[in-house]
C-alpha cells in the first residue's frame, strides 16, 4: 500500500509544479535574468547527473572504467568527432577496461 501513496504524491507534486509554471505571468519570463537562468539550468543540471554517474559510486568518489569511458568521449568531442564516433570511443574504452579489470 505505502508504493501506491508514493505514487499518489509523486503525481499530485508533479500536476502542481506543472500547474505552477502555468501560472507564471508571461512578464515574468521574459526578464533577462530567468532567461538566461533557464538557458543554463539544463546544462548545469545535465553536468552534475553525468558527474555523479560517472565519479561516484554511493557516498565514494571513484575512477574506474566509466570515468575512462567520459574521458574518451570527451577527448573524441575535443577532436570534433561525429556523435555516434563520441559514443562508440565511450563504449569501445568502458568495455575493454571492464574487460581487462574484471
Amino acid at each position: 500500500m505505502n508504493i501506491w501513496i508514493a505514487i499518489g504524491v509523486t503525481f499530485v507534486g508533479c500536476y502542481l509544479v506543472k500547474l505552477a509554471g502555468l501560472l507564471v505571468p508571461a512578464g515574468a519570463l521574459e526578464r533577462p535574468l530567468v532567461r538566461r537562468m533557464a538557458a543554463l539550468l539544463p546544462v548545469a543540471l545535465l553536468a552534475a547527473l553525468t558527474a555523479q554517474q560517472a565519479f561516484a559510486d554511493g557516498r565514494v568518489l571513484v575512477l574506474d572504467a566509466k570515468a575512462a569511458g567520459l574521458a574518451a568521449a570527451a577527448v573524441a568531442l575535443l577532436l570534433r568527432a561525429p556523435f555516434l564516433v563520441v559514443i562508440a570511443a565511450a563504449v569501445a574504452v568502458t568495455a575493454g577496461l571492464r574487460a581487462l579489470t574484471g
